[in-house]
């Protein structure tokens, strides 16, 4: 049976980054379910479709297909064939990601792939409702956490290593807008599954979120083994 991590949190806990770091030092597939929403937002904002028109997304979400495949060792994004991976961290496909992902036709088209890959591969999956509905027998829930201003100012450090424009008030009031959307949408809302484990960042390096969710995972996995030995 696959093993699988789920990370769930809002808008910059880092749940990207420490997911990736995880899936590496445990030699386990990383999915970044937040880049496959991206794509879809990327998808509607190109066609200028307006967020709350439901009809006409729950309509042109069954004509879009997002696919991951691994470069290089690399994750990529396929939107309709097209490698979008390049344009997914822009402010204008989180946000039409975070408006559109509250039609249900749009969420169980994207967990339905989600969940096949988490069948045949051992993951670390990360995103807004991993723990609660795509991977809810998940061996270790973790929900990441920060505040709205570390969040901000780390959004704010990856967009100017890009060479883009930040202004942290504005990016710190788009996280918040965000926060209550993720929160309070009908399908799938944000929010921590009863078995996760609560992880604040605010104060916490990288590797040391790291460490903590891969010791946690394998003090979860050593009760495991020894039932196996047992009954062997």
């Amino acid at each position: 049976m696959a093993a699988a991590i789920a990370i769930d949190g809002p808008a910059g806990a880092g749940k990207s980054t420490i997911a990736k770091k995880i899936a590496q030092q445990l030699n386990m597939i990383y999915v970044d379910t937040g880049a496959m929403y991206r794509a879809i937002g990327l998808y509607f904002h190109r066609l200028g479709v307006a967020p709350e028109d439901g009809e006409t997304i729950g309509r042109l979400a069954q004509q879009a297909e997002v696919s991951i495949a691994y470069e290089g060792g690399k994750q990529q994004v396929y939107l309709n064939g097209e490698n979008v991976t390049a344009f997914l961290r822009t402010e204008e496909a989180g946000n039409m990601a975070s408006a559109v992902s509250v039609y249900p036709q749009v969420r169980q088209m994207l967990v339905r792939q989600q969940q096949k890959l988490a069948a045949v591969r051992d993951v670390v999956m990360d995103g807004r409702d991993i723990g609660t509905v795509v991977l809810p027998k998940a061996d270790v829930k973790i929900f990441l956490t920060a505040s709205t201003r570390v969040r901000a100012e780390r959004r704010c450090e990856d967009l100017k290593s890009r060479g883009l424009p930040c202004d942290m008030e504005l990016v710190e009031k788009d996280i918040i807008d965000r926060d209550w959307r993720d929160t309070h949408r009908a399908e799938s809302p944000l929010r921590q599954a009863e078995d996760a484990v609560l992880v604040d960042t605010s104060d916490m390096t990288i590797d040391q979120v790291a460490d903590r969710i891969i010791e946690i995972y394998r003090e979860r996995q050593r009760p495991a083994a020894k039932t196996e030995k047992k009954e062997a």
